[in-house]
């Protein structure tokens, strides 16, 4: 799926924050990434669609050095992300094996991949932030990926800090973590979350000139009139 330039465009304007709250209206409660946090401060908000990846817990016959150069490897499946998307990696949450490091991060940048995401870790820190590639991980550390998870595949449906990704899905990412909109969502968070946060901020507006809580927010019916009143 690809994602196109507007609704890209409208997502980035779009907190996660905002984004949880329209999917939670829809029965929506499981849709932010546990662990997945920025690796650099001050990282912009990024927007697109999921490019799925794989790891089970290590078995020594399988997670060895020598499986880097099988046709089932995270090297094969760099070669296979299209420009534009986010990679998003199941790694169980395990955080004492890097699944990635500078040298697949600076290939994943050549190929115009948006961002890496994962509830695992990456390792060669100082090298991962050098390619500038963006990455929301849950840490670093020195071993690597065999060390503590065999890599089983791509393009597949995946857990990611505790969420259910489907390859195509939506993933925003900004200070406040990594979230997911199914695609058959998309639509709806497009026009409501440029709703919601037109509304938060006329909100804030209201706080900043004295008004109270109560009535406010949430909205009473004459908050509501006066909230219409203002988009006209």
């Amino acid at each position: 799926m690809s994602l196109s330039p507007e609704a890209r465009k409208t997502l980035a304007g779009i907190t996660t924050a905002t984004i949880t709250t329209v999917l939670l209206k829809k029965g929506l409660r499981n849709v932010w990434m546990r662990g997945a946090r920025p690796l650099r401060p001050g990282l912009p908000r990024l927007v697109g669609p999921a490019f799925t990846l794989r790891f089970v817990p290590a078995r020594e016959d399988l997670a060895t050095p020598e499986s880097w150069s099988s046709p089932i490897s995270t090297r094969t499946a760099i070669e296979a992300m299209p420009e534009g998307c986010i990679a998003v990696v199941d790694a169980m949450g395990i955080t004492d094996a890097g699944i990635f490091g500078d040298i697949l991060c600076a290939r994943m940048m050549k190929r115009g991949v948006t961002a890496l995401v994962t509830d695992g870790v990456v390792r060669d820190v100082e090298g991962v932030l050098g390619t500038n590639l963006p990455v929301w991980c849950d840490g670093y550390a020195a071993p690597p990926s065999v060390a503590g998870l065999t890599f089983v595949g791509w393009g597949e449906p995946i857990g990611c800090g505790g969420v259910a990704v489907f390859p195509n899905d939506i993933v925003v990412a900004d200070q406040d973590g990594c979230v997911l909109i199914p695609q058959a969502m998309l639509d709806h968070v497009l026009n409501e979350g440029v709703e919601q946060e037109r509304m938060e901020a006329w909100i804030v507006n209201e706080v900043n000139n004295g008004a109270v809580l109560p009535g406010l927010y949430p909205m009473n019916a004459e908050t509501k009139a006066r909230y219409a009143a203002s988009k006209k």
